[in-house]
């Protein structure tokens, strides 16, 4: 039973990983000129549905939670990659590669307004309390 687990969560992870990469090459894909509108409208809400804490099921609610990440996803990246010509895609597919091999790239900006935000956010609360 352990060594199936062990093949099991082998799996999970490497599907995980190209997943990650995959939304990386979408989010190329929608930084480039000769993408459509429409396009990138489509990658865009499925590049930030994938990226951000907020789902539409919560994860906290059983099975359903973690059900719509498991089946959501994966349905937006096979819709949104049926949109962009192969060629384009391949690029972006290798140039997300690249930037993995490389390691995760850092964005202190974005991280210092998401800690602002919190910071803000927990500030409100104890003003709250307090009062």
């Amino acid at each position: 039973m352990d060594n199936k687990f062990k093949v099991w969560f082998s799996y999970i992870k490497q599907k995980a990983k190209e997943i990650k990469k995959e939304i990386g090459a979408l989010y190329l894909a929608y930084k480039r000129p000769d993408i459509p509108f429409y396009t990138k409208l489509v990658l865009i809400i499925v590049v930030g549905y994938a990226l951000s804490p907020i789902d539409l099921i919560p994860d906290f609610i059983p099975v359903l939670g973690y059900l719509d990440d498991l089946v959501l996803i994966p349905l937006g990246i096979a819709f949104a990659v049926k949109l962009i010509p192969r060629d384009i895609m391949d690029e972006c597919r290798q140039q997300s590669e690249d930037i993995f091999k490389k390691g995760k790239p850092k964005n202190w900006v974005v991280a210092g307004i998401i800690i602002c935000i919190w910071i803000i956010i927990i500030g409100y609360i104890t003003v709250k309390i307090i009062k």
